[in-house]
């Protein structure tokens, strides 16, 4: 994807810890020279887990990490002591995420709650100390377990969920500016038509530390289902989005026409489309006033709408508390 700061694939090779090994100590006291023995076990080593965290929405925080390995699990010691366990490694994922083996491309595991947990690998067990092995025959045993190797995969996250929110409209309705003034990303600009040509994604930051995944898909045309203009090429994005906000400048000749243009393009291309929560967004703004305003809100659809302008950040705050109440988090 074109944008930096969404990332839905990564790669990393991990490796779970090794178990301790053993012990084959022997009891020695001063009173009790030859005590019998008394090896603990050796602990456990850590597991690679992946857990999921609905406050993300990106693997961009895996981008970089090449390799992860999990803590090798202690050796056991005397008085039957069982060595401590290695430190697993939790690799926190968005909500959606799959893992699979890259050598053999079976699905691992998949994330779809918040605090679900999943074992890609699991760590080596402890081995056991000479204490375990003592009979009638072999009251002294002078031998112990070693622990058992851990796991190592090459594992591929990607994740499933394109964007919360997909930006519906005719091209140059203001799409990318408002992208890139509620987020990080930085999609190209310019006053023609199909300036997007890839979809770019931003993460929204909203109140308390939340965010969501905003996604601005290339501009609609009419009969864009039909093949006319990029096509379909870009719909299919649209069936992934959670909500869609459609847009329509202020000074389109007929802000409903082209609103219901743009949901019957939706329609022909997939009914069901048409079940996800709608916004309108009325762009470019600025420069109307509170009478200008109230003549437009007369032709309007029946749906959720808000006057927004992103050059002057007019109402962003509102409309993300529009989308963060239809997204129903």
């Amino acid at each position: 994807m074109a944008s930096s700061n969404f990332v839905d694939h990564v790669r990393i090779f991990c490796t779970s810890g090794n178990g301790g090994a053993g012990s084959t100590h022997f009891r020695r006291e001063k009173y009790i020279p030859k005590g019998g023995p008394d090896g603990g076990d050796g602990g456990s080593g850590g597991d690679i887990i992946m857990r999921g965290n609905s406050q993300m929405w990106t693997l961009l925080h895996l981008r970089y990490k090449r390799h992860m390995r999990a803590e090798h699990g202690k050796s056991g010691s005397k008085q039957r002591s069982t060595g401590a366990s290695g430190k697993d490694i939790i690799i926190e994922v968005p909500l959606g995420t799959i893992s699979r083996d890259l050598e053999t491309n079976e699905i691992m595991g998949e994330i779809t709650e918040d605090g679900q947990s999943k074992i890609l690998l699991k760590g080596g067990r402890g081995g056991l100390g000479n204490d375990h092995f003592k009979n009638s025959v072999n009251q002294a045993p002078n031998y112990a377990q070693p622990g058992e190797d851990g796991l190592e995969a090459a594992i591929v996250f990607e994740l499933k969920i394109l964007a919360d929110v997909g930006l519906v409209g005719f091209p140059n309705a203001g799409k990318s500016t408002l992208l890139s003034v509620v987020s990080a990303a930085k999609p190209e600009i310019a006053d023609y038509p199909f300036t997007t040509l890839t979809p770019n994604l931003g993460i929204v930051s909203y109140r308390d530390n939340r965010s969501f995944v905003m996604a601005d898909i290339p501009g609609i045309i009419e009969g864009a289902s039909e093949g006319k203009g990029l096509g379909i090429r870009f719909l299919r994005h649209i069936e992934r989005n959670s909500m869609l906000l459609f847009m329509v400048p202020a000074d389109a000749d007929d802000i409903a026409n082209e609103y219901s243009i743009l949901l019957n393009e939706l329609k022909q291309y997939n009914p069901e489309l048409l079940d996800k929560s709608r916004i309108l967004a009325i762009t470019k703004t600025d420069m109307l006033d509170e009478e200008l305003v109230e003549e437009i809100e007369k032709d309007l659809p029946e749906v959720p709408y808000i006057f927004i302008s992103s050059v002057a950040q007019k109402n962003l705050d509102k409309l993300k508390d529009m989308i963060w109440l239809g997204l129903n988090f």
